[in-house]
């Protein structure tokens, strides 16, 4: 008990303070939560700019080197297909010699397409901001309510 008659439970309980008490007024805090929003959205579209960014140059390196294996295919099968053309005429006449090589060339033109489509299929799109700002609104969303 202290020199007024109360107990130590009684003097410990404090009063609630109020958004004036501590210095900031309630459109300060609401200034400062607009603010923190701004940065995080800044942050996640700069994100979001590496990403695409990463993306847009493993998209870059994988297309030159289709296109670029795909002229040198051109005149190599050029080259091969004339010689083979040559070779087979001796054993069968002309037209079935062209039509074995083109279908050859079929084989090896759906070859070179389905490993094209499978590293075109290895560029994603940003799923780490995409799952960030799903996890920022959440979060926006339950200060709201707060």
């Amino acid at each position: 008990m202290d020199y007024r008659g109360r107990t130590s439970a009684a003097l410990d309980i404090e009063e609630p303070k109020n958004a004036e008490s501590n210095g900031r007024s309630f459109a300060g805090i609401l200034k400062d939560i607009g603010g923190s929003i701004q940065e995080l959205i800044r942050g996640e579209v700069k994100l979001a700019r590496m990403e695409m960014a990463d993306s847009a140059r493993r998209l870059g390196s994988s297309s030159k080197m289709l296109i670029g294996g795909g002229l040198l295919a051109i005149y190599a099968i050029g080259f091969i297909l004339l010689a083979a053309l040559f070779a087979l005429e001796i054993v069968v006449p002309a037209w079935a010699a062209a039509l074995m090589l083109g279908v050859l060339l079929c084989v090896g033109a759906g070859v070179a397409i389905s490993i094209g489509r499978q590293r075109l299929k290895q560029v994603h799109a940003p799923h780490k901001t995409m799952q960030s700002m799903k996890d920022d609104f959440q979060w926006i969303k339950e200060q709201a309510r707060l």
